[in-house]
């Protein structure tokens, strides 16, 4: 479907991939894979279970084309639902789902048709076919596509019992969790008092003040890192900064224990508390902050109160970032225990104010700061030349720790060589305008940090 030379668009491009970028192992530091199915490693039972199963991504395209929630969500046939993505598929040329989705077909099961209504029924029996074979599992399916490290996401309260079977029983690649403790930020949220429950039975301690939130929280982290953990990470749709001294986290603390209506500006104040606290312990413990910002989720109640979240509903938000953002680096910084950040915004709009705000915290180490790559709906190649342009022109590329899959799905990794298409195409054009050097192996350093190297130093996944 694709031929090789897809998106390098001058011999200058192909060269830089060919040479530098292709055969580069993988470093996925931030995905959403499920660790009990990596360690489980069983087979898919079908192409749609593979493919379609909780992709929202490809669950908004097929409402868009009109059809039917029953073959999205609903309980249609396998079969009945793969049909519909590939009546969808060829009407998605110029979003990049055309492109992964054909890249997937051609990578892990060497088929090169294209996805349309008329080759359903051969690419469901070729597809299934393989996916009973052993080089089809979960696992095989990370090792084969050279992946050295998986960071998933998980909750503080995990016990990480498969992080720890996957330690003793997987050789080929690493599993590493994640610390996201959004449910104990989120004080205003009806989950909240019985996350406190879950929280303190995994911590093995009371929690009926602020103080002692805090000190669950650290046990935890400090549980995740004997455990391998290096990141943390926060979906923070809307950031408020409030530093009040006239009203104490601990007294909002305590009157969301006693069921008590909390205001936006008390929610604040807790959440400001708690993020600042969080960010000095990730600095303690050496890890990296991940800052996910401006989603606008659940933006369809009627469907989030039918179908849940993370099921395609979300979308970008507007709203003011930078100040809020500058008085909470600032806050953290006042005493030197900023931890390694990286920023990502689902509003590209955002990217030149990040960038120019995180060069004002640049303090040890390349890049501490960074502009975490085109996420959501920015990782088309639209949204990755204009995070790579951003970051060049007001950072240092050079340092940039590169692509994530950010992924639910095992056939994800495709991604990464979309990625690196894009880099050398982009990176060839500033060679042709006279930009950068003609002598190509002068080039060979910046693709092979961005695309590797860079991940496992910032990180210390080696240490």
């Amino acid at each position: 479907m694709f031929e090789d030379n897809f998106l390098l668009k001058n011999p200058i491009a192909e060269a830089l991939y060919r040479q530098y970028a292709k055969d580069l192992p993988i470093i996925d530091y931030h995905c959403h894979l499920d660790p009990k199915e990596i360690y489980q490693d069983q087979p898919f039972k079908n192409i749609t279970e593979a493919w379609l199963s909780g992709d929202h991504y490809k669950w908004r395209l097929m409402r868009a084309c009109g059809i039917d929630e029953e073959k999205i969500t609903g309980s249609a046939a396998d079969y009945d639902k793969f049909a519909a993505w590939c009546q969808t598929v060829p009407k998605l040329i110029g979003n990049p789902l055309y492109t992964w989705t054909h890249l997937e077909l051609q990578r892990f099961f060497d088929i090169d048709l294209p996805i349309n209504e008329a080759n359903t029924a051969t690419l469901w029996e070729q597809c299934n076919q393989k996916l009973q074979q052993k080089a089809f599992t979960r696992r095989s399916l990370i090792a084969n596509s050279r992946v050295e490290i998986v960071c998933t996401t998980d909750d503080p309260v995990d016990d990480l019992y498969d992080h720890q079977q996957l330690r003793q029983t997987e050789d080929r690649f690493k599993v590493l969790p994640t610390f996201r403790p959004d449910k104990a930020i989120k004080i205003g949220d009806a989950h909240f008092l019985p996350y406190m429950t879950q929280l303190a039975a995994a911590s093995n301690q009371k929690i009926d003040s602020y103080p002692d939130l805090l000190a669950a929280l650290s046990q935890r982290i400090n549980y995740f890192s004997d455990n391998g953990c290096r990141l943390a990470d926060h979906g923070i749709d809307s950031l408020t900064f409030v530093d009040q001294t006239d009203l104490s986290a601990d007294t909002v603390f305590q009157k969301a224990l006693a069921k008590q209506p909390l205001s936006d500006k008390e929610i604040a104040v807790y959440q400001t508390a708690l993020l600042i606290e969080l960010m000095k312990k990730y600095h303690q413990a050496g890890w990296t902050m991940q800052l996910h910002l401006h989603a606008y989720r659940n933006c369809n109640q009627r469907m989030y109160q039918t179908l849940g979240p993370d099921t395609g509903y979300d979308g970008i938000n507007d709203r003011p970032l930078t100040r809020d953002l500058q008085q909470l680096l600032d806050h953290v910084d006042q005493t030197q225990q900023l931890p390694q950040i990286i920023l990502y915004s689902l509003n590209p709009n955002d990217y030149d104010a990040l960038v120019a705000l995180m060069g004002c915290f640049q303090q040890t180490g390349a890049n501490q700061l960074q502009l975490g790559s085109g996420w959501w709906y920015n990782d088309t190649r639209a949204g990755m030349r204009r995070q790579l342009t951003a970051f060049a022109d007001g950072s240092v590329l050079f340092n940039f720790v590169g692509m994530l899959t950010d992924s639910r799905s095992f056939l994800s990794y495709t991604r990464h060589e979309y990625f690196r298409r894009v880099l050398c195409e982009w990176l060839a054009e500033i060679v042709i305008r006279g930009e950068a050097p003609t002598d190509l192996q002068q080039l060979k350093p910046l693709i092979e940090n961005i695309c590797y190297h860079n991940a496992a130093h910032y990180f210390q996944f080696r240490r």
